[in-house]
């Protein structure tokens, strides 16, 4: 099962070096196999991109996302963009960038509407609860949504521990994706 990695501006500074840092420190201890730059509030945006691609590149078996920006993603060399839920118009947009697309959903209609306009990924929230996040749709709501779709998923939300994600592997999602297990 794939391990997708989230970063907040919680967990980390956006002084360049300390953010270099902690991002090498976050990919040796979990070895995460997709990781998202995302920060909605960094004026420096474009800049910690820049050194979050460069981190990334350095570790192979990383794919690395930035957050709603398939422009700035192509032109920093980001294997993908993760857009938000309010973004499915700019799926063909990235596609014809040549870039891998994650798109944020929360029914069953945005996933399949995902996986009609080309995504190559989903994450469907929230799982378990999560702070300001809704109800939680739960893992047997997960489980009927991956028998129905045909879209890689990977389910977010709440996930902070080994037995949230041994219940997601038994789902068969693709992956899981968190901020707080990984911080």
């Amino acid at each position: 099962m794939k391990k997708y990695l989230i970063t907040s501006d919680d967990f980390y500074t956006q002084e360049d070096t300390i953010f270099q840092e902690t991002l090498e420190a976050q990919i040796k201890k979990h070895q995460p196999d997709f990781l998202l730059y995302r920060d909605k509030e960094n004026q420096n945006y474009p800049k910690l991109a820049k050194t979050f691609i460069q981190v990334c590149n350095k570790h192979t078996s990383v794919k690395c996302f930035l957050h709603q920006d398939p422009f700035l993603a192509k032109e920093l060399g980001a294997t993908g963009v993760h857009l938000n839920s309010t973004q499915f118009e700019s799926i063909a947009k990235a596609k014809e960038f040549g870039l891998e697309v994650i798109i944020s959903t929360h029914t069953y209609d945005e996933v399949k509407k995902a996986q009609q306009l080309g995504a190559d990924y989903v994450t469907y929230s929230p799982i378990f609860p999560s702070p300001n996040k809704g109800e939680p749709k739960g893992i047997e709501a997960l489980k009927d949504l991956i028998e129905q779709v045909d879209i890689k998923v990977f389910a977010l939300g709440g996930i902070i521990e080994e037995k949230q994600i041994q219940q997601v592997k038994d789902a068969k999602a693709y992956g899981f994706a968190s901020i707080r297990y990984f911080y």
